[in-house]
């Protein structure tokens, strides 16, 4: 992975952290929680999209609604727990 790929990651996890926060809670967790919800949620939108066979499309885009909804499921799961 170079750099580039590295920071567009980076935006990407953020950006689904934020829009997740901002949905679920009513405000974002920060930059750094926001790229951690982001980067896990991204994981688990990928997993469940794959075993559900629904495709989004390949680009920014598609990376960043998959990780918004894996981020989404991933605070509404924790809201249970809490």
């Amino acid at each position: 992975m170079d750099l580039s790929s590295f920071v567009l990651w980076l935006v990407i996890g953020g950006a689904a952290g934020w829009i997740a926060g901002t949905l679920m809670k009513g405000g974002g967790f920060g930059l750094f929680g926001n790229i951690v919800v982001g980067i896990i949620g991204a994981v688990l939108g990928g997993w469940l999209f794959a075993i559900l066979g629904v495709t989004v499309g390949g680009g920014i885009l598609g990376s960043l609604i998959v990780a918004t909804v894996g981020a989404v499921l991933l605070l509404f799961v924790a809201g249970l727990f809490s």
